[in-house]
């Protein structure tokens, strides 16, 4: 059985796709960007910020279903600029300082709005 994830806590889906997906005990969260939803507003400015809206929205999806990040089993992160590596990373660290999840990330020619990170994640959901 597959059901659709939707949380106002996180942008909504701007296409035909959804926030997140659940099958069985998994959850599948669609790409992140890094929206501040009290105002609305992509955070631009550092990759720092951005990184960590970013974690922050799939955290508000990754609650909706059951889950949460702790939870998570893999990260993919896409980066315009792989020297904001390391900034992104320290972010990434602090949310994942124990037991963090597989990872992959890439440098990507541009991403939607803009941005300089997206992030989409797959997790574990216990109940």
């Amino acid at each position: 059985m597959r059901k659709i994830v939707h949380t106002e806590g996180a942008p909504a889906a701007v296409g035909p796709y959804s926030q997140g997906t659940r099958a069985g005990n998994l959850l599948f969260i669609s790409g992140q960007l890094g929206v501040d939803m009290s105002t609305g507003e992509i955070a631009y400015g550092d990759v720092e910020t951005q990184s960590r809206q970013v974690l922050n929205n799939l955290e508000a999806i990754a609650r909706a279903g059951g889950s949460s990040l702790a939870n998570a089993l893999k990260i993919s992160v896409y980066l315009t600029d792989m020297g904001d590596f390391a900034a992104m990373n320290a972010v990434y660290a602090s949310f994942f300082p124990e037991r963090p999840p597989a990872r992959v990330c890439v440098e990507v020619g541009a991403l939607p709005k803009g941005v300089q990170v997206e992030m989409d994640a797959i997790c574990l959901c216990q109940d």
